[in-house]
């Protein structure tokens, strides 16, 4: 390798590195990104009624901010209330819970004791897990803050991105070279395509999980059935964790009722991501967004491994992005033409080789004269 050589690959280093460490702030530009397109896309259905550009883009956001005050609305009082019945309602079934282990202890032979579980062991044995989950909670709340910081950030950059779309779009395909702009400029549509559709589908999976839960919640007799309802269809959008995520409140307030409502609202969620995942998922997604289950899950692992929470949560939308500038750019242009070159370099050689070779001949034209010779074509070495 050559001096320039070694330079670019020192500034390439030095650029992953770099990324990497501001890898937090790029996954914050990124959900900027996300919801400008979610934001975009409704403001180009309310141009359709004939509405102006700037009226509809206003109108979008407002709309979205009356969603997230109508969200937590629905679910942070109802919550509220059945936790707090829930400190004082599960320490009287730990109680009731002991009578029972004690009952049972004089029902059963006295060589059977000592294997029957002593539940006030069991809840010192977990009381350094329970410490745990505490601190944790503390820590998040005092890092609320910085949350809240976040959420700003996030909104501030969505509102510029929607504002001057295409401004902001120029100046990042000015980062790459000139000759590859157009081919970014192309890769830069399917991945807004692509968030589109997304986007689409999972609201309207969201939906129906929704609808499923809040309907199902309320033939049970589940207290708060509304506000556990949305919560799933909204952590919906997190395939494969997000069902387990919303399943635990609602176990936990059916348990308010009776011991084995908590298992009819197991079956109900299990026949709904049923539901969703071989209809209403398959059917949605079939001409949107193709992703390998394994991939989706793997991506999930990946990223909240490295960005957290948000990661998560953002996870699926960054494979839909990831997939496409791989493949347009890695297996397009970097794998499929790798040796493809050089195959057509042997093959010009092999035919100069044969021409050479014919003019050794020394056949007579129609006029009688003869073919050159090879002496005569190729320069004499002095």
């Amino acid at each position: 390798m050559n001096l320039g050589q070694w330079i670019g690959l020192i500034a390439i280093v030095l650029s992953l590195y770099i990324l990497w460490q501001i890898r937090q702030v790029l996954l914050l530009i990124f959900a900027a990104v996300v919801l400008a397109v979610t934001l975009n896309r409704l403001a180009k259905r309310i141009q359709g009624f004939g509405v102006r550009r700037g009226f509809a883009v206003v109108l979008s956001v407002v709309l979205f901010f009356v969603g997230v005050v109508c969200f937590f609305w629905l679910i942070v009082p109802p919550f509220a209330q059945q936790f707090q019945e829930l400190t004082y309602r599960v320490p009287q079934g730990f109680d009731r819970f002991n009578s029972w282990i004690q009952r049972l202890e004089t029902l059963i032979p006295n060589q059977l004791v000592p294997y029957i579980p002593d539940f006030n062991h069991l809840i010192a044995q977990a009381q350094p897990f329970l410490n745990q989950i505490l601190g944790n909670s503390f820590a998040f709340v005092s890092g609320s803050l910085e949350v809240l910081l976040k959420i700003l950030l996030v909104l501030v950059l969505t509102g510029m991105f929607l504002a001057e779309p295409q401004a902001y779009r120029k100046l990042f395909i000015r980062l790459f070279p000139s000759f590859y702009r157009t081919k970014v400029d192309g890769i830069l549509d399917k991945c807004e395509l692509s968030l589109e559709r997304w986007i689409t589908g999972a609201f309207i999976a969201m939906s129906v999980v929704g609808i499923l839960s809040v309907i199902g919640l309320s033939v049970l007799g589940v207290k708060a059935a509304l506000a556990l309802g949305v919560l799933a269809g909204f952590l919906n959008l997190i395939p494969n964790l997000g069902p387990t995520l919303s399943l635990i409140p609602a176990m936990a307030i059916a348990l308010l009722d009776t011991p084995w409502k908590p298992l009819l609202v197991f079956i109900l969620y299990f026949v709904v991501q049923q539901i969703d995942a071989n209809l209403v998922t398959p059917t949605i997604m079939a001409n949107r967004v193709s992703l390998l289950p394994a991939v989706t899950l793997i991506s999930q692992l990946f990223f909240v491994t490295f960005f957290g929470f948000l990661g998560l949560f953002l996870a699926l939308p960054l494979t839909v992005v990831a997939k496409i500038w791989l493949e347009e750019v890695l297996i397009k242009d970097v794998l499929d033409q790798w040796g493809k070159s050089h195959h057509q370099e042997t093959e010009l050689v092999i035919i100069s080789e044969s021409s050479l070779s014919d003019i050794d001949w020394k056949e007579e034209t129609p006029n009688g004269d003869q073919e050159p010779q090879l002496d005569q074509i190729l320069p004499q070495e002095e």
